[in-house]
């Protein structure tokens, strides 16, 4: 009896250490004192709402002045058509480039906590000075800036105050954006099956709270605006701005961390120098001579081990152990000599990011496609019939429909289609991110080919000699809804999907980059859809031809330039599938240290295959 009573002692102690064991996160996430995260009183949706709510926001704020600084410019500043649009251009491709400056940070030094307040605190200062240089410089006379009253002319010192202003602005959203959504991701363990579900749910809230913020700044503010009511707009963009850093705030006590992992530049230089020092050591075979640091030292550090892939062995070399790198044991805390030897994970760092590199090319075209709404749909949507009885549809308002499609589809996919997949496929996870973006792709160029088809029915039923009647083609306007719906389910298949699989997929010290990579996609859409049309209309002009995008649109061929997007596209999706063929999945052990269910001792493989 004595016996049994230990081993029921003993059974009860381990019982309580697993209990004890189990109110911490397994991730390696510590809360803000640096110490482990208590599972109950850190994370999950408490923190994650908070920062829903901070996005939706904090894109309010920015597209409450983005939306309509074209308008602006040309309206207040008195800027021609194609200086404006020029500037727009360039202050739009300047925040995305912060994105990466942002995430560079995050990831190396300031860790996404510290990143997220000091660039949110930046957009609020950019916002008020924005707004004091509107209401107290550029608004003169009173009342002008609507679309009958231009202002009167303005010193060098105002001009140069408000583009400090805006450009502040550019950098306090561009540095924040690609940080906030790792932030958001951070708050939930992956290696808790519930919590790993709602990681990969909060990727599709994020998306959609950023499109109910850009709806309202689109339709309301943008109204405002429009009206001539700039100074209103403009603090209203700041004001809830400063209420998203306040609740960002409030949820300190809450949040999950990791720790920044240093510079990744040194890393991939160390590995570069390795290999190209070993040039010639052999890799035998399996990778059974390749140095990497035990799993318990990772973990301390709060890293995973990445475990070793085939291809691009060369880089292998940087990582073999040679006599040399043996005698040189005390030249390093850990027993190395980084300039010479390095770790697979630091190898494996390299590789997944050579790897991601081709996917992430394909996602520019993608981009181009999504640039078109804001752009050549609003062009056509101005040469169709608007008008309801006495109404008049603003054709930028026509992008609402893509922000209902975004809803809809997000909802359709989470509660609908991901299950019956999973249930088809027997994976609970369902489609994979890369079947998905896919599947963005071919959504995409349907919504070419709808946009191209609306485009042909509206030059038949077009006035070409009177581009500028309010009935320039019969067509109304309501044909536009198709292309749009179109976009927005591309978008939840594609934007969402990339968000995950580049979150999922970075490396633990470069998740803010991945997030990054998202939003220079679409800064160089950008870029590639005003190279595009500048070719097309070099092309396309003839001497007794005006191009397939003139002035007038009644004159040219904007269902040709639809087509071609989809021909493009479709190119894009083969080149796609063959690098997502192609691409293999980044697998970590376990942070934790403890080989779960293995007598062998070998380590436990996490394949984020999501």
């Amino acid at each position: 009896m004595a016996c049994l009573s230990n081993n029921c002692k003993e059974v009860s102690i381990e019982k309580k250490m697993t209990k004890e064991e189990e109110v911490y996160t397994l991730d390696g996430t510590v809360d803000r004192h640096g110490r482990p995260a208590i599972r109950s009183k850190t994370g999950t949706w408490v923190s994650g709402i908070l920062l829903l709510v901070n996005q939706g926001l904090a894109t309010l704020a920015f597209f409450g002045v983005g939306v309509n600084l074209v308008l602006f410019l040309t309206r207040v500043l008195g800027q021609d058509n194609a200086d404006a649009a020029n500037n727009v251009s360039k202050w739009t491709g300047t925040v995305y480039i912060f994105s990466l400056l942002g995430a560079f940070l995050s990831d190396s030094y300031w860790g996404r906590y510290k990143t997220c307040a000091i660039f949110q605190a930046v957009f609020v200062v950019g916002l008020v000075l924005l707004s004091v240089s509107s209401s107290v410089f550029l608004l003169k006379p009173s009342g002008c800036g609507d679309e009958e009253t231009p202002c009167g002319s303005h010193s060098t010192f105002h001009i140069l105050f408000f583009y400090f202003a805006i450009y502040l602005v550019a950098l306090g959203n561009g540095g924040y954006q690609p940080t906030i959504a790792t932030f958001g991701a951070d708050q939930f363990d992956e290696e808790d099956p519930k919590e790993g579900h709602s990681k990969i749910a909060f990727f599709s809230f994020f998306y959609l709270a950023l499109n109910l913020g850009s709806l309202f700044s689109n339709t309301i503010l943008g109204y405002f605006e429009d009206q001539g009511m700039w100074t209103l707009g403009f603090w209203a963009s700041a004001g809830s701005a400063f209420l998203a850093l306040v609740l960002f705030l409030i949820g300190t006590p809450r949040y999950r961390h990791f720790k920044p992992q240093g510079n990744p530049l040194s890393r991939f230089c160390q590995v570069l120098i390795a290999a190209i020092r070993k040039w010639k050591v052999e890799i035998t075979p399996g990778g059974e001579n390749l140095f990497e640091l035990d799993k318990k030292e990772s973990a301390k550090k709060g890293d995973r081990n990445i475990l070793h892939t085939e291809g691009f062995r060369f880089l292998d070399r940087a990582a073999v152990m040679t006599p040399k790198d043996y005698a040189k044991q005390d030249q390093n805390k850990d027993g190395r000599n980084t300039g010479r030897l390095c770790t697979v994970t630091q190898v494996e760092e390299v590789k997944c990011i050579l790897r991601l590199l081709p996917i992430w090319l394909c996602t520019i075209l993608y981009s181009v496609v999504f640039t078109q709404m804001a752009s050549l749909f609003v062009e056509q949507g101005a040469v169709m019939k608007t008008k309801i009885a006495n109404f008049d549809i603003p054709p930028a308002g026509m992008s609402s429909f893509d922000i209902l499609s975004v809803a809809l589809f997000i909802f359709f996919y989470r509660r609908i289609l991901d299950p019956i997949v999973a249930r088809i496929k027997t994976d609970p996870k369902g489609l994979t991110e890369l079947q998905r973006m896919g599947i963005g792709l071919v959504i995409a160029i349907l919504a070419m080919i709808s946009a191209g088809v609306v485009e042909v029915f509206r030059l038949k039923q077009a006035n070409k000699n009177c581009p500028t009647c309010e009935n320039a083609s019969s067509l109304s306007i309501f044909w536009q809804i198709p292309q749009y719906m179109l976009i927005g389910a591309s978008e939840v298949f594609m934007y969402v999907g990339q968000l995950e699989f580049f979150n999922s997929q970075a490396p633990d010290g470069l998740k803010s980059f991945g997030s990054a990579l998202c939003m220079t996609s679409i800064s160089l859409g950008n870029y590639v859809s005003s190279l595009l049309v500048s070719m097309v209309m070099k092309i396309s002009t003839r001497d007794d031809m005006p191009g397939w995008i003139p002035g007038n649109l009644n004159r040219g061929h904007l269902d040709r330039f639809y087509f071609l997007l989809a021909a493009l596209t479709t190119a894009d999706l083969v080149v796609y599938i063959i690098c997502a063929k192609w691409y293999k999945y980044i697998k970590f052990e376990g942070r934790s240290g403890v080989d779960h269910g293995n007598d062998c001792g070998q380590a436990t493989e996490a394949e984020l295959r999501v």
